[in-house]
């Protein structure tokens, strides 16, 4: 089974002085999730590096660069799943698939996970832009039109056991209230992975992601017989005309076959499959480059 794996920078109106960032960012993460899958460790671990990846770079709204809610604090949410047994969450050595808020941070004292205050993941540029938008007036959808506002990360990986796995995360969007949780986190919303239909990372509108299951209901149509790019865009119709959300989503199929696509004005998205790195910011772009 040859390796493949899609990463994804988060769908939005990305700035012109961030679309360089963001492309190379994006591929640094994907040659860093097939560099594992080259050794020939798991699709899990492949897409968790990739992540790992996205999440130290300040470019994206994840980790290190996440924007701020309307205290002025930065709550992350995040998700990994495991296509060979259905597995989710951010740990393994907890039965629990989701941890929030103060449990969260109590496990991760009690199995020493290394901490950071999370002021030092906020940018100067993320201080800059939440002090100049100081209220919530234009709506969510909205911002997702405009350049002030970042969103998600994700990585799908198939590994040479034919083995697939997930992974998302975000800072979620700027201003939002204490304590919202959008799709990012959700199993079969911001991504799911199964080994009979494929894996998926979503991005974009969390509230209209959530009310889809976006994740859940690409690889729905995988399973009735779609190829890997129609099943993404024919969900993302849906969800445009049902709930008028705006996203986007990488998919990869047991069958190597791969997919990135979105209804926003942009997504960083980059490709490793073979020797050929693929990526891609604008609608219809898809660049090659050979390794």
């Amino acid at each position: 089974m040859k390796p493949v794996i899609v990463v994804h920078g988060g769908a939005w109106a990305i700035p012109d002085e961030l679309s360089n960032a963001s492309i190379e960012g994006v591929k640094a993460a994907a040659c860093a999730g097939f560099a594992v899958l080259k050794k020939g460790v798991s699709a899990l671990d492949a897409v968790e590096a990739a992540v790992r990846a996205l999440e130290d770079n300040p470019v994206f709204d994840s980790g290190h660069g996440a924007v701020q809610n309307t205290a002025g604090e930065v709550e992350l949410d995040a998700m990994i799943m495991d296509g060979s047994t259905l597995a989710s969450g951010a740990v393994s050595s907890t039965d629990h698939s989701m941890l929030t808020d103060r449990g969260a941070n109590l496990f991760a004292e009690r199995v020493g996970l290394p901490t950071v205050p999370t002021d030092t993941l906020v940018t100067e540029a993320e201080r800059r832009a939440w002090q100049s938008q100081k209220n919530y007036a234009a709506g969510v959808k909205e911002l997702f039109n405009k350049q002030w506002v970042h969103d998600t990360v994700g990585a799908v990986a198939l590994d040479s056991n034919g083995n697939v796995a997930c992974a998302t995360s975000t800072g979620g969007i700027r201003h939002k209230m204490v304590g919202r949780v959008g799709d990012s986190p959700i199993i079969g919303s911001g991504g799911y992975a199964d080994n009979q239909s494929g894996a998926v990372s979503c991005t974009g509108h969390g509230e209209s992601i959530l009310k889809v299951t976006l994740a859940r209901l690409i690889l729905f149509h995988v399973e009735q017989g779609k190829a890997a790019p129609e099943a993404v865009e024919k969900a993302l119709q849906y969800m445009g005309e049902r709930v008028q959300g705006g996203g986007g989503a990488i998919a990869v199929c047991p069958s190597g076959e791969w997919a990135a696509k979105f209804t926003t004005e942009r997504m960083a998205w980059a490709c490793v499959d073979g020797e050929a790195l693929h990526y891609g910011l604008n609608p219809r772009e898809d660049f090659k480059e050979t390794l």
